[in-house]
């Protein structure tokens, strides 16, 4: 990407123009817009597909947060993905009427079109051990990978990951198995002689609450951005992006935490009084763990040092979405192959006329969909960035240029990240990127 002149009506008339390779981006960013240009097909492309997600995180945030609470450390969880009817029912915290602070109009219970999925599937009707078998679901296991990435790259932001070395998690996580296994002395004697191993099982089930938390956030937020643009109250992909950064803002508070239900008595492994948030102990590390980081699929890289296909540094990991090659699976950046399958079966209407008109139509719209999908993550880690801007450092319409250079550092660090050749942020400015 070639260096240019800031637009007129840009906001930073009193610095000298970027140099960055991506100095179109960062004055766009500037002028308070996204990494995603503004075009009408980006608006519907990224609202659709928020839709398509919300649905499936709607059963991801629900059965993360039932093992987490619920199925805990059964040794043999063979039914994890076999949600109870009573966190179906569970009212989300923020939609339904009885939300201290709601930000989706509907229903506060799964998701209609969830249910009917659950109910059908791509089949029929049939027992929810058939579907489970033929693997006619809902796909938990992109949830799981999400959730493995987040305890893989620990310490993304916050205190979450220092509490889970302390003793007063040890502690708490103690308890709390003790009183899980009791009347079980094989398990209890297995803790006696490898307590460390149970522990770390604990602290998995800590990070399935904490993506749960994080979710339950996420879903609603989507569900609402569909509602309002199918009103037509977004627009363009600032609006949208805007009404992320708010969003942010308005939960950041959000309590983080982990219980266990044990026979009817309620364990604290992470109380709500120990203050993490959902800003600083889920979404920041989230988006740092999934959008940029990850980690190869097995069987594409070879996880063997001596070979240096997987970097040496965590930090170097660059497997999220932001570098996904969606085409072939496996290159440098790996595709969510199964929340792209997820998402086809709630695709809007809209959506789905789109991808007929381009490339081989409902053949590749697997693909069509995955890149949109990408597309639309560029576009929630700019709110991320002009969240991170807004808390931190200055207005973008600050008068004073010592202070618009300080936010230009920022952005330009912040592009710094997509200059690996696997990055899509140069595809992503083309609608002929499908």
């Amino acid at each position: 990407m070639t260096t240019t002149t800031p637009p007129a009506g840009t906001k930073t008339p009193l610095i000298p123009p970027s140099t960055h390779r991506y100095a179109e981006v960062i004055h766009r960013l500037e002028a308070g817009g996204s990494m995603l240009p503004d075009t009408s097909e980006n608006l519907q492309q990224i609202i659709g597909i928020y839709k398509a997600y919300a649905v499936p995180m709607d059963f991801y945030w629900r059965d993360l947060l039932y093992i987490a609470e619920q199925v805990f450390l059964n040794p043999l969880p063979a039914f994890k993905y076999f949600i109870s009817q009573e966190y179906l029912d569970r009212p989300n915290s923020y939609a339904g009427d009885q939300s201290q602070l709601r930000i989706w109009r509907g229903t506060e219970k799964a998701h209609p079109e969830l249910l009917e999925f659950m109910e059908r599937g791509e089949t029929r009707r049939m027992p929810k051990l058939l579907h489970h078998l033929w693997h006619d679901r809902v796909n938990m296991e992109f949830a799981e990978a999400c959730m493995q990435a987040m305890l893989w790259h620990q310490g993304m932001g916050g205190r979450f990951n220092d509490y889970l070395a302390s003793d007063a998690y040890k502690a708490n996580a103690d308890r709390a198995i003790k009183a899980y296994f009791k009347g079980n002395p094989l398990m209890l004697g297995l803790y006696k002689l490898f307590p460390d191993m149970v522990l770390e099982q604990v602290k998995q089930l800590s990070y399935y609450s904490n993506l749960g938390l994080f979710w339950e956030v996420m879903a609603p937020v989507f569900f609402e951005m569909s509602d309002i643009y199918d009103e037509g109250g977004f627009k363009g992909v600032p609006d949208a992006m805007d009404f992320l950064v708010n969003g942010i803002f308005a939960v950041a508070g959000r309590p983080i935490y982990h219980h266990v239900f044990i026979r009817g008595e309620c364990f604290e492994i992470i109380p709500k009084s120990e203050g993490f948030t959902w800003l600083y102990e889920a979404a920041l590390p989230y988006v740092e763990a999934v959008f940029y980081r990850t980690s190869p699929f097995r069987g594409t890289k070879s996880y063997n040092a001596q070979a240096g296909q997987v970097p040496a540094d965590q930090a170097d990991f660059h497997y999220g979405i932001l570098y996904a090659d969606v085409f072939p699976v496996g290159s440098a950046g790996i595709p969510p192959t199964l929340l792209m399958q997820d998402m086809l079966h709630f695709l809007p209407p809209y959506l789905q006329e789109l991808y007929k008109q381009h490339r081989r139509g409902e053949e590749d719209q697997l693909i069509q969909l995955g890149i949109t999908f990408q597309r639309s993550m560029y576009n929630v880690t700019s709110a991320v960035i002009q969240a991170l801007r807004c808390a931190l450092l200055y207005p973008l319409d600050d008068t004073d240029p010592e202070h618009l250079a300080v936010n230009r550092q920022f952005f330009e660090a912040q592009m710094d990240r997509f200059l690996r050749p696997e990055a899509r942020l140069p595809d992503i400015q083309t609608q002929d990127y499908r």
